[in-house]
Formats: structure tokens, sequence, C-alpha cells
């Protein structure tokens, strides 16, 4: 019997018998899935080596760079370097039609759009858009690059669908260093929450959702939460436990103070919280305690901004997530403790793309080699969720655990 390693947090799933027929199934139907995008490259040389780039992904070879990737399909480095780290070719057509099938496949109207940032370890000050700056792999201030990715969540799975290499602002005024690792003359310096709020705008209105959540990188930005209202999107946002809010005025009675969420949620009484299921586990179903209430937050020019806060914590006390929505106050409780427990599905992405299709193992230096790279993992990635809807296994989504988890 075939099992496949679970998430942490979950278990495994058993998938069956998968004979040599099996193999060569999804070998025959990783043709066809390449068959579209390899149409959309400008030279029929660049489909050919997109298909050839695209099963080494997907492989089980264990290092998924250029070099092993072409020695596993018996083809000279060279050509497939330069596809990847020096041609011009643009990804944004094949990161559209994957945005299409996404929709296509998994759009639901309640569906979710996750943003998060992923840093990957580098040695040197090369390769661009390296410095020292917080890794979340390696929970600490690290030399390394970030991405921010975007992953759709719907109708039980989820995937990554389009990233932005972050541009850290000493690159971005380094012309010596821009010219040496080819960054377009356009791009320039923006804020994680900035090149979260340029993917929203790039895939949002192609994927059905009812929420855009993100993690505290992005909610502790009042100016990305007030430009998502003023837009008409509904979001919700994970913020630190630091944050400075006030319950609404009554209408009677002194104005209440500014506290910070922690201090809230201390001062509430038990009775305010409810019990959530969010799962079933193996041994039953896995609940969170949440609650919601009604607040003002600070802006630096004009008055308090009213907003709701969402805080969710283990029915044991140990952890606690803390969240700012513009939801209306018609929105059930447990939706948004489901919206919010959904967050965890761009962990399970990452863990897919590095694990399985080497979104990190790229070789390259230059802005469009990353972009080229991680594109073409972005679409492996996808080939594989589609494997795993046919097997009757699901990424995220409905079930999942508890609340957030860590930043990559």
């Amino acid at each position: 019997m075939a099992r496949r390693q679970a998430p942490p947090g979950q278990s495994e799933v058993d998938v069956g018998e998968v004979s040599a027929a099996d193999i060569e199934e999804i070998a025959a139907r990783l043709v066809e899935f390449a068959r579209p995008y390899q149409a959309l490259m400008q030279l029929e040389s660049q489909g050919e080596h997109l298909g050839t780039f695209l099963s080494g992904l997907v492989s089980g070879i264990e290092r998924k760079s250029v070099e092993p990737i072409a020695l596993a399909n018996g083809q000279a480095r060279g050509p497939l370097q330069h596809f990847v780290g020096a041609s011009t070719w643009s990804e944004s057509p094949i990161l559209g039609l994957l945005r299409t099938e996404v929709a296509a496949e998994l759009g639901e109207a309640d569906g979710v759009l996750v943003i998060d940032g992923s840093g990957v370890p580098k040695k040197g000050r090369a390769s661009v858009g390296t410095v020292r700056q917080w890794c979340g792999r390696l929970g600490k201030v690290e030399n390394c690059q970030v991405g921010i990715y975007i992953a759709y969540a719907g109708k039980g799975s989820g995937v990554l669908v389009d990233r932005r290499l972050y541009l850290p602002r000493e690159w971005a005024k380094d012309r010596a260093r821009r010219k040496k690792t080819h960054v377009p003359k356009e791009v320039r310096f923006k804020k994680a929450w900035e090149l979260g709020d340029e993917l929203l705008l790039a895939n949002a209105g192609h994927l059905p959702h009812s929420w855009i959540v993100a993690d505290d990188e992005y909610g502790r930005c009042s100016a990305f939460r007030d430009l998502l209202a003023s837009r008409g999107e509904r979001y919700l946002m994970e913020v630190p436990s630091s944050t400075n809010v006030r319950r609404l005025r009554a209408e009677v009675g002194r104005p209440p103070g500014w506290h910070a969420v922690k201090v809230v949620a201390k001062r509430t009484p038990v009775a305010e919280w409810s019990r959530h299921r969010v799962r079933d586990g193996e041994k039953g179903p896995i609940e969170v305690r949440a609650m919601r209430v009604p607040v003002e937050t600070k802006r630096r020019r004009g008055g308090p901004v009213r907003e709701t806060l969402l805080m969710m914590e283990t029915l044991d006390g140990t952890e606690r997530w803390n969240f700012l929505t513009n939801a209306k106050d018609d929105v059930p409780l447990q939706d948004l403790v489901r919206a919010a427990s959904r967050r965890h599905l761009i962990e399970e992405a990452f863990e897919l793309g590095k694990g399985e299709v080497g979104l990190d193992h790229y070789e390259v230096r230059n802005w469009q080699g990353w972009h080229h790279h991680t594109a073409c993992a972005l679409l492996g990635g996808w080939f594989l969720v589609r494997e795993s809807r046919m097997l009757g296994k699901k990424s995220a989504g409905d079930d999942c655990e508890p609340g957030p988890v860590s930043v990559e």
C-alpha cells in the first residue's frame, strides 16, 4: 500500500496500490498538462525546455535545479540553464493560464486568498535581493532572499498562484548590483504589504473569493487594511497582541480606554467565549475558543476606524491568535473562525512547493532566473494538487488546523 507523508497535524492518507500503469498514466497526464503552457512560449525550443524542466520538478530526483534535471533527462546542462536563467521569455502568460485553470477547478464564491512571505537562506550577497533580513524558515534574521506569495483556497484544496521577489531598499538603490542581476529599470522598492497588494490587484479579479487573509506582517499595516476596505474586499488579518484597540463606546457612561489586544483578552469574561469545531481529528473534533469584539483602531491621520477584533485560542489556552476584520456584524462567528483557520493553507502550499517541486532549489542569481524557476515550480505544484484531487485527497480547506501557523 502507498502512503504519502502528511503535513504536520494531519493524518497520512492511504492512496492504495500504485502500479507501473499508474505511473505511466501520471506521466501521460503531465504531458497533457504541460501542452497548453508550452504553446504559450515564443519558441518551440522554449516549449521543449519547459516540458523538460517541469517533468524534472515533479519527479523524484532529490535536487531539482537545472543540472540534476538535465542529467536525469540525458541532456546537456547549457541549453536548459540558459532557458531558466538567461532567456527573455515572460512567465506572465503561463501564470495567467495557471490562474484560469485554478479558477475553473477550485473556484467558489467562498474562496480565500492568502498572502504570505517565504525566505530562502543564501550564502553571500550576490543573488538578487539577498540581505540580512528576517527568515521565517530559520526563525531569525539571516542572509536570505524573500518572496511574497499568494495562494488560493477553494473546494477543499489550495495552491500557490503567483509571487513577487522582495527587493530590499539597499538593493533597489544600488545601480551596480541591479545591472549585474538584470533587475528591470521600472522595479522600485516596495514594502511587503505593497507587493501583497500588487499580487491581489493582479489575481483577485480572476479568482472568486469572499476573504483575504494574511499574517501580522500585513495585518499590522492599517493603510493596507483601509485600502482593501476601500475596494470592497473583506479581510481577516492577523495582528500582534500589542495592537491597541478600543471597545465601541456605549450610549451612556465613561468612554472606554485604549488597550492592547492581550489586555482585552484577559479582561473578557469566560462566558463571552464560545467553542467552535474547525475539523474532525482521529480522536474526535478539534475545537478552539473564539470571541469577537466590535472595536475602534487608531490611525496616524484622521479619527479611529471601526473594525471587529476576532480572538481565537486553543482549548488549553496555550496558543492564541488575534485578527482584525471589516466583516459586518451579521457574519456568523463560525464563518470568521473558519476563514481564519484556513490561513495555514499557504504553509502547506510552501511545504508542497519546497518538498515536492523544488520551489527553493534554484541556483540562479539574477532577476529573470528567480522568476522563471518559481513560475515553473508553481506549475508543478498545481499539477500535483490536481493529481491529489484525482486520488481523493485535499491539501487544505474545510478541514483545517485550529488557526494559523508560523510564517515561512
